[in-house]
C-alpha cells in the first residue's frame, strides 16, 4: 500500500486547523520539525478525538489510556492536540522553545501535562509502552497503550526487543502505530535502511498487523476502534503517510525535516495554503 502526494493534496477543516496551530507554534519558536509533525496530524487527531480514554483536567488519572509519541521530534503536533484538548492553555504554544516554557523541542514527562514519556532519543517509546501495558494488566486495569514510532526510528534494535516482549506477554492492550512517511532525516527510508516487507516483519514478531491510509480519519477511527485485532496478540498498524502533508512544497521534501528561520513571506504563503491564519 502506498500513497501519492496527488492523492493527499487536501485536508478537512479539523486537520487544517491543527496544522495552522502547528505552523503558528513553529513561527513563535523560530524552529521545529514541521514535516515530521504534519505526517502525524490525523493519527493524533483520531486518537485524541475518538479513541483515548483520558481526562485533560486530571492528566494523571490512573485508569487512563496512554499515548506515547516515541518520535519526539514530531512534538509540534502533540503539543497542538494537547492544547486543543485542554491539557494546558493554548497561550503556552506561543512560548515554544523559549526559556520560560514547558514546551521544549522534544516532549518531557512530568513537565508537559498529557505527555506520557520523555522522548527524543529514538527507539525508547515502544519499551516504555510495554511497561505501561504490563502494569495495567497486572493491576486489573483495562487501560490501553498506543505508541507512535517513526519509520526511520524502527531501525533501532530496541524497537524489536520491545516487540518480542509485547508478543511474549500477549499484550492485547498494546498498539504500535508506524508513521510510515518513507523519509528519515538523512534520506529516503528505502535507501538508508529498507524496511520492507514491513508487515511481514511485525507478523513474524507475533503482532496482529493492519495497514491504513494515515491521513484518512474515517479509516483510522474504524481500525483503532477494532483493537485488539486478534486474541492474544499485540497490535501493529502501519500508517502510510506523507511527510509534510498539507503544504505541497513541504511534502516529501527532505529539506523540511528540521527548519529554522523561515521568512515571513513563506510563512504567509503556507498559512494561505492551509486556509488562513
Amino acid at each position: 500500500m502506498s500513497l501519492s502526494t496527488t492523492e493527499l493534496s487536501c485536508c478537512d477543516e479539523r486537520s487544517s486547523s491543527l496544522r495552522r496551530t502547528i505552523l503558528h507554534t513553529m513561527r513563535c519558536g523560530g524552529r521545529g520539525h514541521l514535516a515530521s509533525a504534519y505526517s502525524l496530524v490525523e493519527i493524533l487527531r483520531v486518537l485524541y478525538d475518538d479513541i483515548l480514554k483520558i481526562d485533560p483536567k486530571n492528566p494523571d488519572w490512573v485508569e487512563r489510556d496512554r499515548c506515547i509519541l516515541s518520535k519526539g521530534h514530531g512534538c509540534l503536533a502533540l503539543y497542538a492536540i494537547l492544547a486543543d484538548k485542554g491539557f494546558f492553555p493554548k497561550e503556552e504554544l506561543e512560548k515554544f522553545c523559549s526559556g520560560d516554557t514547558i514546551l521544549g523541542g522534544h516532549p518531557e514527562y512530568h513537565k508537559v501535562p498529557g505527555v506520557e514519556a520523555t522522548t527524543g532519543s529514538l527507539g525508547h517509546g515502544p519499551s516504555i509502552g510495554v511497561g505501561y501495558a504490563l502494569s495495567a494488566r497486572m493491576r486489573g486495569n483495562d487501560a490501553r497503550v498506543f505508541v507512535i514510532t517513526g519509520d526511520g526510528e524502527i531501525n533501532e534494535g530496541s524497537v524489536w526487543e520491545a516487540a518480542m516482549c509485547a508478543s511474549k506477554h500477549k499484550l492485547e492492550n498494546y498498539t504500535l502505530l508506524v508513521d510510515y512517511n518513507k523519509l528519515q532525516s538523512s534520506g529516503p527510508v528505502a535507501e538508508v535502511q529498507p524496511l520492507e516487507p514491513l508487515a511481514d516483519k511485525w507478523e513474524a514478531f507475533g503482532f496482529a498487523v493492519r495497514e491504513v491510509d494515515g491521513h484518512d480519519p474515517v479509516a483510522l477511527k474504524e481500525l483503532l476502534s477494532s483493537v485488539p485485532f486478534e486474541t492474544g496478540k499485540p497490535n501493529a498498524i502501519i500508517c502510510h503517510t506523507v511527510k509534510g502533508k498539507g503544504i505541497k512544497d513541504v511534502e516529501h521534501n527532505l529539506k523540511w525535516h528540521h527548519k529554522a528561520n523561515v521568512d515571513s513571506e513563506l510563512m504567509d504563503s503556507m498559512f494561505a495554503e492551509l486556509g488562513g491564519e
